[in-house]
């Protein structure tokens, strides 16, 4: 027991010891795990990759025909676009 701190002090100095005991052996043992692992060549194990995009002429839902009004509302908010 140390002198200089109260009791609550010791015990929450034992559970964070405690504590970072628990987490440093939780890190060996995860170092440990990966280092035995030898993933086979080629396996990519992160993120599912983005599939590319289609052409507009894959699927016909995928294509929406505009009006004239539709088109040249879209014309006018285009040149509203501040070009830096």
């Amino acid at each position: 027991m140390l002198p200089s701190i109260s009791l609550t002090q010791e015990m929450g100095l034992a559970v964070l010891l405690v504590a970072a005991l628990v987490w440093l052996v939780g890190l060996g043992h995860m170092l440990r795990a990966s280092r035995s692992r030898h993933p086979e060549p080629g396996a990519f194990e992160g993120l599912a990759v983005i599939p590319a995009q289609r052409g507009a002429a894959a699927h016909p839902m995928e294509a929406v025909e505009l009006t004239e009004a539709e088109k040249e509302a879209f014309d006018g908010l285009v040149r509203r676009i501040p070009l830096s």
